[in-house]
């Protein structure tokens, strides 16, 4: 049986390589909500078992007060016994993109880059490379979807590219020096001006 990581637990993983994601605990009960946590915060249910946390009601945004997040804690809790629950900051939005992992038979780990949303579900709008990549085809990724306008500061929306060079290089160095990870979907990363972040991730490992 394959193996998947919490979202807190891949954020962890993520950290290690540099890549940045929202401030964020595990916690087993509301008393461990710091008074100071980041606001506005969102809890997420945290388990092994729930890969679809939105589609079970297991995400409660925009808690601007730390009593509103500890209160949601406790409800998450309630309906998910067994599980924790994981607290964030909110991030600031971007434009969306989504970096993914696949593990192939024949040809081993490939990358994804494309736009999130609505660009990735509906016009599958990506591009993939065999691991591992260099920047010259990180640089190529980007230039290679059909939404890559957004990426050159669409209606004065400007992002960081360079950053999007760095998170993908980092994912494949991630992926190389991790072999055992089958499956990884960063989705959605919020592209900014001042950088990417993450704001979900799936991770999935061999037995």
């Amino acid at each position: 049986m394959r193996k998947v990581l919490t979202e807190f637990e891949g954020k962890q993983l993520l950290k290690r390589y540099g890549i940045r994601v929202p401030w964020g605990i595990e916690v087993s009960s509301p008393d461990e909500v710091p008074d100071d946590v980041p606001l506005p915060a969102a809890v997420k249910v945290s388990s092994r078992e729930i890969l679809h946390k939105t589609d079970v009601g297991g995400v409660k945004l925009n808690l601007n007060s730390v009593e509103e997040v500890r209160k949601a804690v406790s409800e998450i809790l309630q309906k998910f016994p067994g599980a924790r629950a994981l607290v964030e900051a909110m991030a600031k939005p971007g434009i969306e993109i989504i970096v993914g992992v696949i593990k192939d038979q024949t040809f081993g780990h490939a990358i994804m880059f494309g736009l999130g949303g609505i660009f990735t579900e509906v016009l599958k709008d990506v591009t993939f490379r065999v691991i591992p990549i260099s920047r010259v085809d990180a640089e190529e990724m980007l230039t290679e979807i059909k939404g890559r306008k957004l990426l050159e500061g669409f209606r004065g929306m400007k992002v960081d590219r360079e950053a999007i060079v760095d998170l993908l290089l980092s994912v494949s160095r991630l992926v190389e020096e991790n072999p055992g990870i089958v499956e990884m979907d960063l989705n959605p990363v919020f592209a900014r001006e001042d950088g990417v972040e993450v704001v979900d991730v799936k991770v999935i490992l061999e037995e």
